[in-house]
C-alpha cells in the first residue's frame, strides 16, 4: 500500500517540474520577441529621424558633416537639373559658383574666357567656326581698314577653315615660281597660318609696294587632303591690275571669264553679254573656273540675266529655308555653257547650280569645290568676336552643295598646255546654237 502511494507523488513532482520549465521557456521566448520588437522600432525611428535630419541641411552642416545641398533638397535639385542639364551657361555658372565658394584658387576670367570659348567653337564640328580674342580682332579690324592694296598675284579662298590659292594670276611672279590653283598656305615669313581666315591671310601678306614676303605652300594630293608636298617662295608685293571680267568672241561664241562674284559682277556680265551680242555672238560660255564666290545677291542677279522664271537657290538658316527666284529680267535666250572646276566655290557654285537646275545651261568641267556654307563674324560685348556658319546653300532642287559640289553635265579634267576644257565648252556652245 505504501508503494502505491509513493508513485503518484513522484509523478506529481515530475509534472510540476515540466510545467515550471515550460513556463520559463515561454517567458524567455516572450522576452526575445519583445527585444526584437524594440530593436525594430529603434531602427525605424533612427531611419525616420535620419531622413528628417538630412532634410535639414543647415542642421546637418552644424554637426560638422559635409553637405551636398543639391541632394539635401530633392525638389530644388530636380528644378536645378532641369535648368542646367541642357544649358551650357547653366553648367558653367554652377562650376563657377562652386569654385568661388570652395576653391582656394582664384578664377582668372581673362585666361579662362578664351580657353572656354575656343573649346566651345571647336565643339561645333564646324571647320570655319572660331573665337577671336579682343587683341586679335582689334588688330584684324585695324589692318583690314589700313593695309596697302598690294599682293602677290594670287586670289585666295577658304575651304574647311584653310586658305588656299583659288586663282593664280597669269604672268604673276607667283605663277612663274610654280604656285598653282589649289595650293594651301602653310606659313608667311615663318609664321604658321594654320588657324588664319582668308582675311587674316591677306592682312598677313600685306606689305609696302616692292617689299618681299616669304610664303610656304602645301600642294595637296587632292583638294581636301591635309598633307602634301611643301615648297617655299620669296615673292615681291606689288599692285596687280587684273580685270575681274574678260571676254572674247570666237566664231559666234562669246566667252566670259568672271574671276570673283564681286559687288558689281552682274553689271559686268550684263555689259559683256550685250557687247558680245552686238558683235554677233549667238551662244555664250560663262567661265567660273577658280572663282571663289562672293556676293550671293550678285550670283542670283547674274542667273536672272539668263533664267526667265524659277528658283535660283534655296538658303537654309535657323529660321527655315527661303528661296531666291528669277525676276524675269533676262537679257538673252541664247544657248549657254558654264565652265567650272574643282576650285569653283561658294556663290559661284550657286550660280552654276541655279543655271543647271533650271535647264538653262550645260555645265562642263569638274565637280565644284562643295563650299556651300555662309560664315558670319559677330563682335562680342566683352571684346573679341566669334565666327560661325549661319547658312547653307541648296540647289533649286533642294540638294546640298556643302561637301558635295555641283557635278558637270560633261565631265572633263584640266590638262597641261592647251585649254581643253575651254575648247570643249566653246564647241558645245556652238553646237547648241547650231541646233
Amino acid at each position: 500500500m505504501g508503494g502505491q502511494t509513493e508513485k503518484p507523488a513522484k509523478e506529481r513532482r515530475r509534472l510540476t517540474k515540466q510545467a515550471v520549465s515550460a513556463t520559463l521557456r515561454e517567458r524567455m521566448r516572450n522576452r526575445r520577441i519583445a527585444r526584437a520588437f524594440v530593436l525594430f522600432m529603434v531602427v525605424v525611428l533612427a531611419f525616420a529621424g535620419g531622413f528628417l535630419v538630412r532634410s535639414q541641411t543647415a542642421f546637418v552642416a552644424s554637426l560638422g558633416f559635409p553637405v551636398d545641398e543639391g541632394a539635401g533638397a530633392a525638389s530644388s535639385a530636380t528644378a536645378k537639373a532641369k535648368t542646367t542639364f541642357n544649358s551650357l551657361t547653366g553648367r558653367l555658372e554652377e562650376v563657377e559658383d562652386l569654385l568661388k565658394a570652395n576653391s582656394l584658387d582664384e578664377l582668372d576670367l581673362g585666361q579662362a574666357t578664351p580657353a572656354v570659348l575656343t573649346a566651345l567653337m571647336r565643339s561645333l564640328g564646324d571647320p570655319y567656326a572660331a573665337y577671336f580674342d579682343a587683341e586679335r580682332y582689334a588688330k584684324y579690324v585695324q589692318e583690314a581698314a589700313e593695309r596697302p592694296y598690294t599682293g602677290i598675284g594670287v586670289l585666295f579662298a577658304e575651304f574647311d577653315g584653310r586658305p588656299y590659292a583659288a586663282d593664280v594670276f597669269e604672268g604673276s611672279e607667283a605663277e612663274g615660281l610654280g604656285v598653282r590653283d589649289g595650293d594651301y598656305i602653310v606659313a608667311v615669313d615663318g609664321v604658321s597660318s594654320k588657324d588664319w581666315t582668308t582675311s587674316e591671310l591677306i592682312n598677313g601678306l600685306a606689305r609696302e609696294d616692292g617689299s618681299q614676303v616669304v610664303v610656304t605652300w602645301m600642294r595637296p594630293a587632292s583638294p581636301d587632303a591635309t598633307t602634301g608636298m611643301e615648297f617655299t617662295t620669296t615673292l615681291t608685293c606689288r599692285s596687280y591690275d587684273v580685270a575681274n571680267l574678260t571676254s572674247e568672241l570666237d566664231d559666234g561664241v562669246g566667252s566670259i571669264r568672271l574671276r570673283q562674284v564681286s559687288q558689281n559682277a552682274s553689271e559686268l556680265v550684263k555689259g559683256a553679254v550685250e557687247a558680245l551680242a552686238a558683235d554677233g555672238a549667238t551662244s555664250y560660255v560663262l567661265d567660273l573656273r577658280g572663282n571663289p564666290g562672293g556676293y550671293l545677291t550678285q550670283a542670283v542677279d547674274i542667273a536672272c540675266l539668263f533664267v526667265q522664271s524659277g528658283v535660283i537657290v534655296e538658303v537654309e538658316t535657323v529660321d527655315g529655308t527661303t528661296t531666291k527666284t528669277a525676276t524675269g529680267a533676262t537679257i538673252t535666250n541664247a544657248p549657254l555653257v558654264v565652265l567650272v572646276d574643282e576650285y569653283t566655290s561658294a556663290a559661284a557654285e550657286v550660280l552654276a547650280a541655279g543655271l543647271q537646275a533650271n535647264q538653262r545651261a550645260t555645265v562642263v568641267g569638274q565637280t565644284t569645290r562643295g563650299k556651300g556654307s555662309v560664315q558670319v563674324t559677330r563682335e562680342l560685348t566683352f571684346g573679341g568676336a566669334v565666327r560661325y556658319t549661319a547658312a547653307y546653300y541648296l540647289t533649286p532642287l533642294g540638294a546640298s552643295i556643302e561637301g558635295v559640289g555641283v557635278a558637270p553635265n560633261i565631265s572633263l579634267h584640266s590638262s597641261e598646255g592647251a585649254d581643253v576644257q575651254l575648247e570643249v565648252a566653246i564647241d558645245t556652245a556652238r553646237s547648241l546654237a547650231n541646233g
